[in-house]
């Protein structure tokens, strides 16, 4: 019997229908259940691009993807970036260039990937780049018995929360995301190091941004190492930079998020920060990640 295209349309609405958005209660991030990340509809993908608008942070629990579907699921978000080059100057996945290997797992003593086993800090990934990724996503293939936990942090929710006066004191002010180190601390490949962040290569971006999609107001601070407000003297830019980051590590912005294996988070890289623990460098912890590339400069 063959399915005519009113019956497949009804069918369609149904699975987005049984798609579950449940919030986390903190500051962002929702869970969605009830979704196959390698079968959606138009309608599911629907609900799935509004919950990522409002939540900014989604948990899909229990996927098996192998990394040819995870980068599908990845381009129903647009184009994808290449994975940035490691530490060692390598790219990990032969023949799949849009995967990026988050592990500390070494072979013949050589690493798989990149970022180890100790803290990443607060950070929004590639904002040395004049255009940074929209979207990142992260897929739990090992996991550490405990530790390596994820947060996120709201940029809309700590913007809002500044004082109308620190709000009125920042308005206008660029501020430079140094490419110098990554998250991990490690030297970028081909960067002469520097902590003179007015010397450091990087890109320069407005410190208050406008979210495209909603129109919402938030802070860009990128990650805190080396970062410059231009214009203003060294010091000035310190005393500053460190009376915001003050306000990112309230722990009322943000959700952590504890691993399993199948877990994919998928998070919007222009309104959110993250960061991750340390873990036990004898456990095994092995992600793959993809990223979305920005349509439009941060403004």
């Amino acid at each position: 019997m063959t399915t005519t295209a009113q019956e497949m349309a009804t069918q369609e609405r149904v699975a987005a229908d049984a798609l579950e958005v449940i919030p986390t209660g903190a500051a962002l991030g929702a869970t969605v259940n009830g979704v196959n990340l390698r079968d959606l509809s138009e309608a599911t993908f629907a609900r799935i691009l509004q919950a990522w608008h409002e939540h900014s942070v989604l948990l899909f629990r229990g996927q098996t993807l192998t990394d040819q579907e995870l980068i599908a699921f990845s381009r129903r978000l647009g184009d994808l970036d290449w994975a940035p080059v490691q530490e060692t100057g390598r790219r990990f996945v032969e023949g799949l260039p849009e995967i990026y290997i988050v592990s500390n797992v070494k072979v013949n003593g050589e690493p798989i990937g990149s970022l180890g086993d100790g803290e990443a800090v607060w950070h929004t990934d590639m904002s040395y780049l004049d255009m940074p990724p929209k979207a990142s996503m992260l897929y739990a293939l090992e996991i550490p018995p405990t530790g390596g936990n994820t947060s996120f942090c709201t940029m809309y929710g700590i913007y809002e929360a500044l004082p109308q006066q620190l709000k009125d004191r920042i308005a206008g002010l660029k501020i430079k995301h140094d490419g110098t180190f990554n998250s991990g601390g490690y030297v970028r490949q081909g960067v002469t190091p520097t902590d003179d962040p007015r010397a450091s290569p990087g890109a320069v971006h407005p410190l208050v941004c406008t979210h495209p999609a909603n129109g919402r107001r938030m802070l860009y601070l990128g990650r805190r190492r080396n970062a410059y407000l231009v214009g203003l003297e060294l010091a000035e830019s310190e005393a500053l930079l460190n009376e915001l980051w003050g306000i990112v590590d309230r722990r009322e912005f943000s959700w952590e998020h504890v691993w399993r294996v199948g877990d994919l988070v998928l998070w919007d890289n222009r309104c959110t920060m993250h960061r991750r623990d340390a873990f036990d460098p004898n456990s095994r912890r092995i992600m793959h990640r993809t990223q979305v590339k920005g349509d439009a400069r941060p403004a």
